[in-house]
């Protein structure tokens, strides 16, 4: 059985630290960098609403939410969770991850998912971590499989966006036995990048 505590996690000049009410300014920059709210198939929060999108975070029972911030300068970034946690089978999902648009198309969410994919396989024992999104947001699946997790199926009329429509959820995961060859991967691609 797995135990997702709060941690911190560290890595390429990145930090991940629990989700807290202090970040709300910085959410509220991250969020208006590109409006992101205004796309239609994430969960980014309108900037007046980053202590109430902080304070679900918190409220839900199986979800640790992470600041992603710059290590250096402490400015956040962004967001992402682990979330639907499965302590008796060891499986999380990582998900609600959304980042400012300047960091977009960068290392920092190769770097995230392999701090968290390392964290779930490495630290906490998972035998499996998955992964979801709107059928609608191709660059979120293309970012899942670039990763490379294996789509599982989709889950039909699954859950509501926030203009009221009811999505499609594509699923996929990564399994322990996958997790080495990945892991290789990422960190390949993280040094093709720092190469450019």
């Amino acid at each position: 059985m797995i135990k997702v505590l709060p941690a911190t996690l560290e890595f390429n000049g990145l930090r991940l630290e629990p989700l807290a009410p202090h970040h709300e300014d910085g959410l509220r920059a991250a969020a208006s960098d590109g409006e992101l709210w205004k796309l239609r198939v994430t969960s980014v929060p309108e900037p007046h609403n980053a202590a109430q999108y902080i304070g679900a975070a918190l409220d839900t029972r199986d979800r640790l939410a992470f600041a992603v911030l710059d290590a250096r300068s402490g400015t956040v970034l962004g967001t992402t969770s682990f979330h639907d946690v499965l302590p008796q089978v060891g499986r999380v999902e990582i998900g609600y991850t959304w980042y400012a648009r300047r960091v977009q198309r960068t290392h920092v969410n190769t770097s995230c998912k392999l701090l968290l994919l390392s964290h779930a396989f490495d630290t906490l024992g998972c035998g499996v971590v998955g992964l979801r999104t709107d059928c609608e947001n191709v660059a979120s699946q293309a970012a899942i499989e670039g990763l490379g997790a294996k789509k599982d199926g989709v889950i039909r009329h699954h859950a509501l966006r926030r203009d009221g429509t009811v999505r499609d959820t594509v699923m996929y995961s990564i399994l322990r036995a996958e997790w080495p060859g990945i892991k290789r991967a990422l960190h390949a691609r993280l040094e093709r990048h720092a190469k450019v």
